[in-house]
């Protein structure tokens, strides 16, 4: 796995790997902001999109040109570009303490109700991935678009210990 070393059997990254996740660099902003902010025991990631390893991010809108199935596998690549950024930040994700909330963001047809299915592609890889500690407050929310049309956009706050 990259960037890591694979410490005790029930790890974060022993889950990771598991589930046949390497994680990627963190993706760099696409605007004038940073990818976390620490504030205290909170770090608060900013949003991420559905971007493969090769930059390539998923577009579309849900439930028009875009499945919801398809949309579940956008937010859990989201979840581990999130993934990707708490272990940038933290250097160990096994400093996480517990993912707090998530604001997941749909970029949806104007009829499409079935946000909270998209946005469980995430919430799900974080229980995977944390376990009890991944279990999260959370909205799932439509948009009328996002930033260069992505699927979806999904941002977080997690506590951390040091």
């Amino acid at each position: 796995m990259s960037h890591v070393q694979e410490i005790g059997h029930d790890t974060p990254y022993a889950r990771l790997k598991r589930l046949g996740i390497t994680l990627p660099e963190a993706p760099s902003p696409i605007a004038n902001f940073v990818t976390h902010v620490r504030e205290g025991d909170l770090l608060f990631l900013s949003g991420q999109g559905p971007q493969e390893v090769d930059g390539f991010l998923h577009s579309g809108k849900v439930g028009a040109d875009v499945s919801i199935e398809t949309a579940y596998q956008h937010a859990r690549l989201t979840g581990i570009n999130l993934i990707a950024v708490m272990h940038q930040a933290l250097g160990d994700l096994r400093r996480v303490k517990r993912v707090v909330k998530l604001l997941g963001m749909v970029n949806a047809a104007a009829d499409f109700a079935e946000h909270p299915k998209v946005i469980n592609g995430c919430s799900d890889l974080m229980v995977a991935v944390f376990g009890e500690e991944g279990r999260h407050a959370r909205s799932a929310v439509g948009f009328g678009s996002l930033p260069n049309n992505i699927t979806v956009e999904i941002e977080a706050v997690v506590a951390i210990r040091d």
